[in-house]
């Protein structure tokens, strides 16, 4: 029996009602506007509710759910210990004059964990610790210039982005150099072209961006990048808010065999209960000590509790090696059943935040086009961004999936006639 096309009719009718008083109606990469939910009729746009590996939209249709709210979902929604953990600390206080010890306990948590982190700051997203690593950095390099790898993402403040998106001034930008990704031998001459005035290295600990296949990094190329960081004194930022936890709870650093200067975390750090960090080496610490930084949720205890029962509970499954597990018997029975269908299926980056792409059609119209198809039947996932995992996801659930890949591609070939 051919699995039930979902429709969409409240996620339309609230989409028009939001356009009037939301920009955009849903902002961000969230967005239909973003070029991940393409084509829009195919997605529902609001959530209803969410346990475990599914979330139901408004309109009461399930999805499996291979975004996990874009990362943080690591353990399922509503896991039972990070949600009693969290009500706890919120019936004691949450926002308050002074910080709860419980900041102090999960910071503990942290250095004991991450193989860099001799301290822990906590902010509330991703971009608000890598703002801090770059300003830490030319705090105490005094120098200027910053080196990202091309098709890097690390955040939206304007030092991170663009000299032709809007509002972006040339001077926000002008220190920022861009080289090749894996390419040591570019990294090299940019030091040399640059001596004593490259302030940090950052980057992903592999290249996970959209719109195309994720690389790893190619053997020796972090070990040689620590090196020349070392040598001309220059901090190294490794970028872990994706990937964090997911590879290894000591770092993506660790899982790749070096150390960081600064490590930030945010996605999988408290499962979804907001809250982020920027780790980093002794040597630092009076340097962000003497930082104006700050933010006015920026010491609330919830997610600090939420966060140490998520470590712990993460530690307590050996998550890195269940997700990396679930993600390749999920992605090696999704290219099997495409190449069946008569269509090949890429799979990139680690299995257990990963990459699809519909190979032969520069056009992206094929892969997108299949998504469709899956998000249709019930199977939730964007067409050019990685995909996440949470420790929830049962085998059934990846058999039908399998069995919506099926019906999907079948559906693909049937509408190209």
């Amino acid at each position: 029996m051919s699995i039930p096309i979902n429709h969409y009719e409240k996620s339309r009718a609230l989409f028009e009602r939001a356009c009037k008083v939301i920009p955009s109606g849903i902002y961000g990469h969230l967005g239909p506007a973003e070029g991940c939910m393409i084509p829009v009729d195919a997605f529902p746009l609001y959530c209803d509710h969410a346990k475990g590996s599914y979330f139901w939209d408004v309109d009461g249709n399930r999805f499996i759910d291979y975004m996990c709210a874009y990362g943080p979902n690591v353990l399922g929604y509503n896991d039972p210990e990070v949600d009693e953990a969290a009500r706890r600390q919120l019936e004691k206080g949450n926002c308050t004059t002074n910080p709860s010890p419980v900041m102090i306990d999960f910071a503990d948590l942290l250095v004991d964990t991450v193989a860099s982190a001799d301290w822990a700051f906590f902010a509330k997203n991703g971009n608000d610790v890598t703002s801090l690593a770059v300003m830490t950095a030319r705090a105490h390099t005094h120098r200027k210039k910053i080196v990202f790898f091309k098709g890097y993402y690390h955040g939206v403040s304007p030092w991170t982005q663009k000299i032709d998106y809007p509002g972006i001034l040339p001077e926000e930008v002008c220190n920022n150099i861009y080289v090749p990704w894996n390419d040591i031998d570019a990294l090299r001459e940019t030091f040399e072209v640059n001596r004593g005035e490259i302030a940090a290295v950052i980057a992903q600990p592999y290249m996970h961006g959209n719109f195309a296949d994720n690389v790893m990094p190619a053997e020796g190329f972090w070990q040689q990048v620590r090196d020349l960081c070392s040598n001309e004194e220059t901090i190294l930022i490794i970028d872990d808010v994706r990937a964090g936890f997911r590879l290894d709870l000591a770092g993506s650093d660790h899982y790749f065999g070096f150390e960081a200067d600064m490590i930030c975390f945010c996605k999988a750090l408290a499962n979804g209960y907001n809250v982020s960090a920027l780790c980093g080496k002794e040597f630092l610490k009076n340097t962000v000590s003497g930082m104006t930084y700050t933010g006015s949720y920026w010491m609330s205890a919830v997610p600090f509790a939420a966060g140490i029962a998520c470590i712990n509970k993460m530690k307590r499954l050996n998550l890195p090696a269940l997700l990396m597990e679930k993600g390749k018997k999920l992605t090696d029975g999704l290219v099997e059943i495409a190449a069946q269908a008569g269509f090949h299926l890429v799979v990139s980056g680690a299995p257990s935040l990963f990459y699809l792409r519909t190979a032969d059609d520069d056009s992206l119209m094929l892969h997108q086009a299949y998504i469709a198809e899956m998000v249709r039947r019930g199977v939730f996932m964007t067409n050019h961004h990685n995909h996440f995992l949470n420790a929830s996801l049962s085998d059934e659930d990846i058999e039908y999936t399998w069995q919506v890949a099926r019906e999907a591609w079948a559906a693909v070939k049937e509408n190209r006639g």
